[in-house]
């Protein structure tokens, strides 16, 4: 079985769990505290970041999206991309918006400031780079509002790794409750079936020690 080493609120490890969840590939957790650095786990990863998935074989995966790809190229039945290559150049186009222009303006100044320096012991939280993030956030939450005005999924109408990269970045901030989701009722909706899949439930349970989820967090119907 293939061990994926990863942190739990982390969205690009969120983003390999799902992804394995949806191709029904089993898989063990180890969280990874990469602030650490490790030497056995720079060793896997030199770059000393986590998702890394750890294969049967004991060769290591790195870089979420690396990961996705080689899960995609070897699956007995690839889903996350789409069939048409339109549609997978959507999939595509969304899944580096949030794992880019997203993460830049907003997960690295929410999740890095409020959870990882936590996690890290690293201080409190840079006051004006969490505004900045919300500031941000509301920005990309009216694009998604517009992208659901036209489709049921991010990316058409099919679940797809577009839904499931922008589910794992809002996810992370949707434990902290950085997410207005009552002034964005299409994103709201979208959200709910996104939790609403296997694939997702066990993410709901992860939990931050001294830290409890805003109270809608686990609730796929909230």
């Amino acid at each position: 079985m293939a061990t994926l080493l990863h942190l739990p609120l982390s969205p690009y490890c969120r983003k390999v769990r799902i992804a394995l969840g949806e191709l029904n590939i089993p898989f063990a957790l180890e969280e990874e505290p990469v602030w650490e650095r490790r030497k056995a786990f720079l060793a896997l990863n030199p770059a000393g970041t986590a998702p890394v998935l750890l294969l049967d074989d004991g060769h290591a995966l790195a870089e979420s999206q690396v990961i996705i790809e080689y899960l995609e190229e070897t699956a007995t039945n690839p889903i996350l991309l789409g069939a048409e290559p339109k549609t997978r150049a959507e999939v595509r186009r969304l899944t580096l918006w949030f794992d880019g222009k997203f993460a830049q303006e907003v997960t690295d100044y929410l999740y890095r400031e409020r959870i990882l320096k936590r996690l890290a012991g690293h201080g409190p939280p840079n006051s004006e780079f969490v505004r900045a993030g919300v500031l941000n956030l509301e920005q990309h939450l009216r694009y998604i509002d517009i992208l659901l005005a036209q489709r049921h999924w991010l990316a058409g109408k099919q679940f797809s790794l577009a839904d499931i990269t922008a589910g794992a970045h809002l996810s992370s901030l949707d434990y902290m409750g950085a997410v207005p989701w009552a002034d964005h009722p299409a994103a709201h909706e979208w959200y709910a079936r996104f939790k609403s899949r296997p694939s997702v439930s066990p993410l709901l349970a992860d939990r931050l020690p001294g830290w409890r989820p805003v109270a809608h967090y686990a609730n796929p119907d909230f």
